[in-house]
């Protein structure tokens, strides 16, 4: 082979594999590119998106929410006097024909019952409301109910005798009773409702039943209790209860309405705690 074929052919050769080396290393660059995306994408992926939760509620005045089912109630008691008795006989004639209503919340009410007299000794005498026909303490009932939300109003019949601040120190110790039987159980305090204009009387009154609300809320923020202000609902703007609310105007001028029970349980289901 002369010098000038030889000198062409390892031109050619050269060339050749200029062209091969080029090419690999264009394929590396590429293979590469998508590599490093997929792990980029694995990052990404692996990360989780913060979850939003609602704060959950602190003791004191319980704030408005999305009105809840009645299975909320499922696993809570209503204490009260009369005016709660009317709820229970309302509650009671809507499970007729309606056995979900106001899901499965239970009731412990007596007339002219007060956390004073709640305190008191159980005797035949006493005022206490009773749990599958037998009387008992409070704090027994609660327990057997296993009752996880206690709802309790009580007041009027104890601002004559104690006194606003007397009053709230005895639902202190009546919650505080039922409490120790029920330690996991949440207590909602509710306000104690007003009474028309005309029947206010010198001791019991809208001004004794607001200042005695106004310390309930300050005894549940120091105590750790919930408070359910009812009362707002049934306030007009003199601080009245509006005769359409009240089924007694012309006597004790406290007691409920139908459509104030309505009002009653649609402020429970939409202030609720999670």
């Amino acid at each position: 082979m002369n010098c000038k074929k030889r000198l062409i052919l390892i031109l050619a050769m050269l060339t050749a594999a200029t062209m091969m080396f080029t090419g690999c290393k264009k394929n590396d660059t590429q293979s590469s590119k998508p590599e490093a995306s997929s792990q980029v994408q694995s990052e990404v992926s692996s990360e989780k998106p913060e979850s939003k939760t609602q704060p959950q509620q602190t003791p004191g005045i319980v704030e408005e929410s999305e009105k809840a089912d009645f299975s909320y109630l499922d696993d809570a008691v209503f204490i009260g006097d009369s005016v709660s008795l009317k709820l229970k006989n309302y509650v009671t004639a809507k499970r007729k024909s309606d056995s979900g209503f106001f899901g499965k919340a239970q009731f412990l009410t007596a007339g002219s019952m007060g956390s004073g007299n709640a305190l008191k000794p159980l005797n035949e005498k006493s005022i206490h409301p009773t749990y599958k026909g037998t009387k008992a303490l409070l704090e027994d009932s609660v327990a057997a109910m296993k009752a996880k939300k206690v709802y309790i109003m009580l007041g009027m019949n104890d601002i004559t005798i104690y006194g606003p601040d007397g009053a709230v120190e005895n639902m202190h110790k009546l919650i505080d009773k039922i409490k120790q039987k029920s330690p996991d159980a949440k207590f909602f305090v509710q306000s104690a409702t007003p009474m028309v204009e005309q029947a206010q009387r010198t001791h019991l009154n809208n001004r004794n039943v607001k200042k005695y609300d106004d310390n309930l809320k300050k005894m549940c923020e120091e105590k750790g209790y919930y408070f359910v202000d009812v009362a707002s609902v049934f306030r007009d703007d003199k601080g009245n209860l509006p005769v359409e609310y009240c089924s007694d105007p012309n006597d004790m001028g406290i007691h409920f309405t139908d459509k104030a029970c309505e009002a009653w349980i649609d402020y429970i289901l939409t202030h609720t705690v999670k």
